[in-house]
């Protein structure tokens, strides 16, 4: 059967779904997303689903602009005392939780103390923190032993564990204990009743919702608008099955559409191939620091040479370079702190003979690597292979852990050995918003047990975080960022593997005014 006879012919038997009027469909948006949402609590995983799921049903004190630059959302503003060691935040008057309570003070104070357990800022405002107290039930006031200037970016970030802010009884459970129940304040309920894991997520709006007045939408920032009353999740996996649905007029709109199928949608006269997610995502190799082989830096870096930036990035991407960058150091591509400090590690010529000699010098030759596979991911999947082949052919012994997306997830949270069901390496992506800086950069994080999954200690790297956050100017930014990347060439807490650009998919007809991130609101259904 070819491409073409699935992506014709797949769709309508597998798409179950209600019944609608004519006039009942047009408030209905069926939405694909990148995965499905394998839990509620976005404290429990950086999966962007979940976030996603999490920027529907809750609200920040803060958003993010077109520049990432903070703008109140839930907060109404803020002032800074005592030489920036003291900060008043003032709520907005008005905005609701979806059981009708009001969003006060002792909702927020819950809910940053319980994303600072997690959270790479949270931790460093934790850290420099000497208290936090409610004023009122609008105002709240965190007092610092040393000044933190990033306050509203890390308030506000929009991804990697966004602050979101919920009614204290929620946000006074501990960090790693998940939530089961989701009352929020943002555009969308979330409809529990029709969760079905694996197939739908259903949200419905909230007719009480109060977005932040005025301002730029794009990111996370200005007014979050619900324009349809039913948002539908369809859970489809497979890129085929998802195109046909998108042709079919089954579905309104694919959130990454498939880079093999970019080509065939562009010459849909009723398909739109919008690019709205613009700082593109980043490809990394997360291994494992705290079991044998990679628990040795000789080992991390005896893989550099074996890895090639421009195969990964022609696995997902095919080989029209205007849709990736390689050559890529531990920053984003375009981004302030990148540079070209250590960079002949990954751009000069790939050799196997060298990284294998270089594995080796280290006793650890046909040492035994299970790296993590999602298969129905198929741009995670394709990297994870081009990975592992480099690993085997340098004289790794690799087994390839292959599952889903959910039993990935479960899978990487946990530290045992890897014979006891942990794992030794992981494919990561991220958006490249997320890795422009050690102060917020997940993988960059050397703290031991309060890192991301992989759990490297690097006091060096620490160190230098912290000497950036000091920084008195870009300048000084900047020369700290190249010390940050000849530490990361040295100690390889992961590996660089490029930056791809992946686009949405959606029926000609819905007008998509938010950009930056993709997210299904201030989005509408024109005549």
């Amino acid at each position: 059967m070819t491409t073409r006879r699935r992506l014709l012919g797949a769709a309508p038997a597998l798409l179950a779904a209600p019944a609608f009027a004519q006039g009942e469909a047009a408030q209905v948006l069926r939405f694909v997303p990148q995965a499905d949402v394998t839990t509620l609590d976005p404290l429990a995983t950086t999966s962007y689903a979940v976030r996603n799921h999490a920027h529907l049903c809750w609200d920040t004190l803060w958003g993010l602009d077109a520049e990432f630059r903070p703008r109140p959302q839930l907060a109404e503003g803020h002032a800074v005392e005592d030489d920036g060691r003291r900060w008043v935040i003032t709520l907005r008057d008005g905005p609701t939780f979806h059981d009708g309570e009001k969003v006060r003070a002792a909702d927020a104070v819950a809910s940053i103390r319980r994303w600072m357990a997690r959270d790479t800022h949270g931790q460093t405002l934790a850290a420099r923190m000497d208290s936090m107290e409610v004023l009122d039930d609008r105002r709240f006031a965190i007092r610092l032993r040393r000044p933190f200037g990033v306050m509203l970016e890390a308030l506000g970030k929009s991804s990697s564990y966004p602050c979101f802010i919920m009614p204290e009884r929620f946000a006074s459970l501990p960090a790693a204990t998940p939530l089961t129940e989701v009352v929020g304040s943002g555009p969308y309920r979330f409809v529990a009743a029709e969760r079905q894991s694996g197939v739908q997520v259903v949200y419905r709006r909230f007719e009480r919702y109060v977005p932040a007045p005025g301002g730029p939408v794009a990111v996370t920032a200005g007014p979050k608008l619900a324009h349809f009353e039913r948002l539908e999740w369809r859970i489809l996996p497979d890129p085929s099955t998802t195109g046909a649905a998108l042709q079919a007029g089954e579905i309104d709109w694919w959130e990454r559409m498939a880079p093999d199928l970019r080509a065939l949608l562009s010459r849909r006269r009723d398909v739109v191939v919008d690019r709205v997610e613009t700082e593109g995502t980043v490809a990394m190799l997360r291994p494992n620091h705290l079991h044998p082989p990679f628990d040795d830096p000789a080992v991390r870096r005896a893989l550099l040479p074996a890895l090639s930036q421009t195969d990964v990035m022609s696995a997902i991407m095919g080989d029209d370079r205007s849709r990736f960058r390689d050559g890529m150091g531990c920053f984003t591509p375009g981004s302030p702190l990148a540079s070209d400090e250590g960079l002949a590690a990954v751009t000069g010529p790939r050799d196997i003979a060298a990284a294998r000699a270089a594995l080796a010098a280290t006793g650890k030759l046909g040492a035994r690597v299970v790296v993590l596979n999602p298969a129905d991911q198929v741009n995670n999947s394709n990297a994870t292979l081009v990975c592992a082949d480099a690993m085997k052919r340098m004289g790794f012994e690799v087994e390839v852990a292959t599952s889903d997306w959910g039993t990935m997830l479960t899978r990487r949270a946990r530290r045992d050995p890897p014979e006891r069901g942990g794992w030794n390496a992981v494919y990561v992506a991220f958006g490249g918003e997320d890795l422009t800086n050690p102060g917020g950069h997940p993988l960059l994080r050397g703290n031991g047990a309060d890192a991301w999954f992989g759990w490297p200690t690097s006091p060096a790297l620490e160190s230098l975080r912290d000497e950036w956050l000091e920084a008195p100017d870009a300048e000084a930014q900047r020369r700290v960022g190249r010390a940050v990347q000849a530490r990361f060439f040295e100690e390889v807490p992961f590996y660089a593997l490029g930056q791809y650009f992946l686009d949405s998919a959606y029926r000609r007809g819905l007008k998509v005014e938010r950009r930056g991130m993709t997210l299904p609101l201030n989005v509408r259904r024109e005549a």
